[in-house]
């Protein structure tokens, strides 16, 4: 039997980058790209490399293009990271594994470092089918998912991170998280809700062609801050988390009209204590989907960003400006998954 497995790309609608530091978001996945595994028992355990693992190129040109879109170390280590962590989470939980072996292959079509957690999609993928193919999907809740998929990322690869994307995908639905510290360091994982995004509220997700980066900077920097109590930082992060919780009233109580002002803070604020690691192309971007009326801020760490427009005379402008700077424009088909 060949056991497939999907899992989509991530979009923080409010709140991030505080998920990795106790504040609060909202986030979901979309299905406009998707993460695919396929698995199936063999004699041998084997991980297929994709094209993002190869290692001969036509030219040093087409080698700088290949490292510009999928950095030096492909998708391979995370096939490895998520089986380890898998066997890890098995032992420390008393799960005896199955002795099976299996060939494990990956593709995705989610556009690489652009801040839609490409990556972890990947890892989300794999989790999932491993779980089916040892019969113990009742053994990993979404949550300790979120947790196993976090550690293969940040522990295993050394891959700053939080846990927002990761709650995301493995809940497959939108879903409003508190990582209140003490709720967390008594049972693990974080407060999360499922919520419903209203249909009226008209989104967009847009990304760079031409940029592709990761969120290690960013984290890093704002990892030392945080941890040396730097005030500007601190406060951040409860703002972050209060502009989640309004965002959240908003939507519950129909007041849609609040939501764009509390989008474009999310992203000032972030200008305002990051701004270092904010590029020039990164704020082109939100200063151009903002020319046309639109609301903007990063779905992640950069390279894409998510916002609302009011109709579609905006869209179509937000399109005609975007596309003019090498950025495609989506609706996001929310996912609402089990």
């Amino acid at each position: 039997m060949i056991i497939r497995e999907t899992a989509y790309p991530r979009a923080a609608l409010i709140g991030n980058p505080s998920d990795g530091y106790y504040g609060k978001t909202i986030a979901f996945v979309f299905a406009n790209f998707h993460a695919d595994i396929r698995l199936y028992e063999t004699p041998l355990l084997t991980l297929v490399p994709n094209c993002r693992d190869g290692n001969e190129y036509s030219s040093v040109d087409a080698l700088a293009d290949d490292i510009g879109s999928y950095g030096y170390y492909g998708g391979i280590r995370l096939l490895k990271a998520a089986v380890k962590k898998l066997r890890d989470y098995c032992r420390a939980h008393g799960i005896r594994l199955p002795r099976r072996n299996f060939t494990l292959e990956y593709s995705s079509t989610i556009p690489n470092r652009l801040g839609l957690a490409g990556s972890s999609a990947i890892i989300t993928a794999a989790m999932r089918g491993l779980l089916r193919f040892y019969d113990i999907e009742s053994k990993m809740d979404p949550s300790e998912m979120a947790n196993v998929v976090l550690a293969a990322e940040r522990d295993e690869l050394g891959i700053p991170a939080g846990l927002q994307d990761r709650v995301a995908q493995a809940f497959n639905h939108p879903v409003y998280m508190n990582f209140d510290r003490a709720y967390m360091e008594k049972h693990g994982v974080g407060i999360y809700d499922r919520v419903v995004i209203p249909d009226e509220l008209n989104l967009y997700v847009a990304y760079r062609t031409d940029l592709s980066e990761g969120s290690e900077v960013l984290h890093s920097r704002l990892r030392y801050e945080y941890e040396h109590g730097v005030k500007r930082v601190v406060d951040a992060i409860s703002e972050w988390a209060s502009l989640t919780d309004r965002f959240r009233q908003a939507m519950d109580s129909g007041r849609l009209s609040e939501i764009p002002g509390l989008i474009n803070r999310n992203f000032d604020l972030r200008r305002e204590v990051c701004a270092g690691s904010i590029s020039s192309m990164n704020l082109d971007m939100v200063s151009a989907a903002r020319s046309v009326g639109a609301s903007a801020k990063f779905t992640g760490s950069g390279g894409a960003i998510i916002g609302t427009y009011e109709d579609e005379e905006m869209y179509n402008a937000l399109e005609k400006v975007l596309s003019g700077r090498g950025i495609k424009v989506i609706r996001p088909k929310v996912v609402y998954g089990k």
